[in-house]
C-alpha cells in the first residue's frame, strides 16, 4: 500500500494540485462531492469534456440545514453536456469527497472542491494508485449512481460510512502504543471519546487540535465542548487551531500510520451519511502529515473548552462567525 500513496495538503498545495489531477485524465473521471464551488475546477472539467474524457459527477443536493450549495454547479455541468446526478437518496447527506482518474488513481479528501478549502482551511487529500483501493472507490461510485446497496471490502484500507467507520476508527485508535495526534473539529461520539480516554490512561501521549466553537452548529457545541472537557480531565493536551481554519479530519498513530477522510467524529457521520476515509502508511505521507500537524500545534494555543451550558463564554477568543464554514 505504502508506495502507492501521496499526500495533498491545503491550503499549501492549492487548487492547482486538484486541477493537475483533472488535467491528466485521458479517458474517464468519476467525481462524488459534497460541495463544488470552484471556477478553476469547473474549467478543468470543461477542458476534460472537450478532449473527450467521459465524466460523471455526483453532487450532494442539500446540507443537513437545507442549504443547496450545488444547484449552480449542477446546472453549469449539465449545460456543458457532462453527466451529472444528485447523490443517492439512501443517505440524508453524502459528505464523501472522492475522484477517480482513468481508473489509475483515486483521490480521497477532507476538502470540498470549493475555493474556501483551497485557500483558507487546513485539509488533506490522499491520492492512491492501489488497484484494490481504486476498484472499491469505483464500486462505491457505481452503487450510489445506480441507487443500489454497496457492501465494501474491509481489507483494502478504506473506511466507509454508513458501514463500519466507527469500528475502524476505534481500531486505529486502539492500535496506538506511544502517541496519538488528533486534528478534528467535532467530537460527537461517546465510543470514540472513550477510546481516546483509554489510550491516554494506558500511557499513550494524546494531543488534540480542535477548532473551538468555530464552524460548529449550535446543537454540536454541547457534545464537542463536553467531550473536550472530559479529554482534558483525563490528561489529554488540547490546543485550539485558528489559522488555517481547522477543517481536516486526521488521526496520526505512532508516527507510522494515519486515518484521514471525510467523516467527522460524529454519530451521523458514522451511522447515517455516506462518508469515505482512507488508512495511510506511506512513509513520505506520514512524514508530511506529522510535519504539518506539528507546525499547526506550535502555532495553536492551549484550549480549555468552556462550560457548554454557559453560552456567555462560548465566543471567547473565537474567529468571527462564517455562515459558509460549517462542519456538516
Amino acid at each position: 500500500m505504502a508506495a502507492s500513496q501521496r499526500l495533498l495538503v491545503m491550503p499549501d498545495d492549492g487548487v492547482e494540485a486538484v486541477v493537475a489531477l483533472i488535467d491528466q485524465a485521458q479517458s474517464q473521471l468519476l467525481i462524488k462531492q459534497f460541495k463544488l464551488q470552484s471556477e478553476a475546477v469547473e474549467q478543468a472539467l470543461l477542458r476534460a469534456q472537450q478532449r473527450g474524457v467521459q465524466i460523471r459527477v455526483m453532487l450532494n443536493p442539500h446540507t443537513s440545514g437545507g442549504d443547496r450549495w450545488n444547484d449552480e454547479a449542477y446546472a453549469l455541468l449539465e449545460g456543458w453536456g457532462v453527466e451529472v446526478a444528485w447523490t443517492s437518496e439512501r443517505f440524508p447527506v453524502t459528505h464523501e469527497k472522492s475522484m477517480v482518474i482513468d481508473g489509475q488513481a483515486a483521490l480521497i479528501a477532507t476538502f470540498n472542491l470549493s475555493d474556501k478549502y483551497f485557500t483558507e482551511t487546513r485539509d488533506y487529500g490522499v491520492v492512491s494508485h492501489d488497484p484494490m483501493v481504486i476498484e472499491q472507490v469505483v464500486a462505491g461510485f457505481e452503487a450510489d449512481w445506480e441507487r443500489v446497496a454497496f457492501d465494501p471490502r474491509l481489507d483494502v484500507g478504506l473506511v466507509w460510512s454508513n458501514v463500519h467507520s466507527r469500528g475502524q476508527m476505534a481500531r486505529v485508535i486502539d492500535s496506538a502504543q506511544e502517541s496519538l495526534r488528533i486534528q478534528h473539529p467535532k467530537f460527537v461520539d461517546a465510543v470514540i471519546l472513550e477510546r481516546l480516554v483509554a489510550a491516554q490512561q494506558r500511557g499513550v501521549k494524546v494531543r488534540v487540535l480542535c477548532g473551538g466553537k468555530h464552524g460548529l452548529s449550535d446543537w454540536d457545541v454541547y457534545d464537542t465542548f463536553s467531550s473536550l472537557r472530559l479529554l482534558e480531565h483525563a490528561g489529554v493536551k488540547i490546543r485550539r487551531q485558528k489559522l488555517p481554519k481547522l477543517h481536516a479530519k486526521l488521526i496520526l498513530v505512532d508516527e507510522q500510520a494515519a486515518l484521514t477522510g471525510s467523516m467527522n467524529i460524529d454519530r451521523s457521520a458514522f451511522d447515517l451519511r455516506r462518508e469515505l476515509g482512507i488508512e495511510v502508511d506511506a512513509p513520505d505521507v506520514i512524514a508530511r502529515l506529522s510535519e504539518t500537524f506539528n507546525a499547526d500545534w506550535e502555532a495553536a494555543k492551549k484550549y480549555s473548552a468552556p462550560d457548554p451550558l454557559d453560552p456567555a463564554y462560548h465566543e471567547a477568543g473565537e474567529l468571527p462567525p462564517d455562515p459558509h464554514f460549517v462542519h456538516d
